[in-house]
């Protein structure tokens, strides 16, 4: 059976201590044709020096990983398709098979890819949980592209960090649409054992109902750091805002308080999960409040 070339850019800046999983998780698809495109930023640490035993396609581009993707899945791509990661995920066996067999049948121009969120403790927990919310919605973004498509919107904007990902959603959906991987969607071809299943279990998921996802291997969760990096991210919104008026409705969504703190948590009958799971639900509460005063802080920085 033919198979369409895949390739995968995975943008990397010291990541030495996660790019093996991630590099080894894409040896190990079931789909055999994927091209694997390293694009780092400057590394101080052998990051590189690993990634070439996997690839030979090792490059250095900055400054933010839109740019570093962009000349991965644009400039040095030769693949019918294109997709990103970063360096701390890992895919699951069957995700490139799943994401081709659909965009193959569809008129999909690109594909969200479910993601969990690994991590034992409470609040990678919680994370795990809120994050499950997320797929599929605005407040997600494609991964995986048909690269005519990613070309002719010119990729991602180089002057966004943090929005670019929901910026390249509104520019793709202008000129066709968007699909999502079933998470339940275990190919038939999964015949052999797969070599990272016991890491996956150690990090708290379940490769066996997880079916064709993105395994996000984050560092446990850190409270400071993690409302670090979405202020960083928040000074990109001005931009996205501009660019597409405040009274878009994706925008409303994303950054408005009833979809984010209500509506996107029970839409299409999820409100169930918050029952089950009572105390999860009380811990993405209170990170979806602190992530709020985060951004009104940010706000009120930008009138002083």
């Amino acid at each position: 059976m033919h198979q369409p070339l895949v390739s995968i850019t995975i943008t990397t800046k010291n990541e030495a201590k996660n790019i093996e999983n991630c590099l080894k998780s894409i040896k190990e698809q079931t789909y055999e044709n994927i091209e694997i495109i390293v694009v780092d930023n400057k590394s101080e640490d052998n990051t590189e020096e690993i990634a070439r035993a996997y690839t030979y396609e090792v490059y250095d581009k900055g400054p933010e990983r839109s740019a570093q993707r962009n000349y991965g899945m644009i400039n040095k791509s030769k693949g019918e398709y294109v997709m990103f990661v970063d360096a701390d995920m890992i895919f699951s066996p069957t995700l490139i098979e799943s994401c081709v067999e659909l965009i193959e049948e569809s008129d999909y121009l690109a594909l969200h890819i479910p993601e969990i969120v690994l991590g034992k403790k409470f609040f990678s927990r919680v994370r795990r949980f809120e994050r499950s919310f997320y797929n599929g919605t605005v407040i997600d973004g494609a991964r995986f592209f048909k690269k005519d498509a990613f070309a002719k919107v010119k990729g991602f904007d180089e002057a966004m960090s943090g929005p670019e990902d929901w910026d390249i959603d509104k520019k793709i959906k202008q000129i066709g649409k968007i699909g999502i991987i079933p998470n339940t969607k275990i190919s038939q071809s999964r015949t052999r054992r797969w070599g990272l299943e016991n890491l996956i279990k150690e990090k708290g998921g379940d490769s066996n109902i997880s079916g064709a996802v993105i395994y996000h291997n984050e560092a446990e969760f850190d409270l400071k750091k993690y409302l670090d990096k979405k202020g960083y991210y928040a000074k990109s919104f001005d931009n996205y805002i501009k660019k597409w008026g405040q009274n878009d409705p994706d925008i409303k969504k994303q950054l408005g308080f009833y979809y984010r703190f209500l509506g996107v948590f029970v839409e299409n009958g999820k409100w169930t999960k918050l029952l089950v799971h009572p105390f999860l639900t009380l811990g993405m509460y209170y990170l979806r409040f602190l992530v709020g005063l985060k951004f009104i802080q940010r706000k009120k920085t930008l009138f002083l």
